[in-house]
């Protein structure tokens, strides 16, 4: 499998696991200038910017590693475009999906809830 259809299968993979714990996918690689969110769910509490990580099993950096302080400015900063353009009263979390894939079957899917805030950056919610 290509790099992109991996990842593609990876988000496709958090996509259905989200729904199956009552997520509404709001948006899908969300972009502006200098950012991307791979997926976007609410659940009636919370508005999830979700980054999805594809990597196979014998992968050197672990999908939660890769999400390192410059990738979560940029997430963070494409959140509050977002939430500026589609304004809500949910409560935004940032979370993090490590999806393991081999032969271009999922193998794991690794969630983390609220992986990390805003503190230390400029922007408020």
């Amino acid at each position: 499998m290509k790099k992109s259809e991996i990842g593609k299968l990876g988000e496709e993979s958090v996509c259905a696991y989200l729904k199956d714990r009552g997520y509404n996918i709001a948006a899908r690689n969300y972009r502006i200038k200098g950012g991307e969110i791979d997926i976007i769910a609410e659940n009636g509490d919370y508005i999830a910017f979700v980054e999805v990580k594809s990597r196979k099993p014998d992968s050197m950096v672990n999908g939660f590693e890769a999400v390192n302080k410059r990738k979560r400015g940029l997430i963070i900063k494409t959140a509050a475009d977002y939430c500026c353009k589609h304004p809500n009263f949910l409560q935004p979390r940032f979370d993090v999906a490590q999806v393991i894939i081999m032969d271009g079957k999922v193998l794991s899917i690794d969630y983390i809830t609220n992986a990390y805030d805003t503190t230390g950056y400029n922007f408020i919610f």
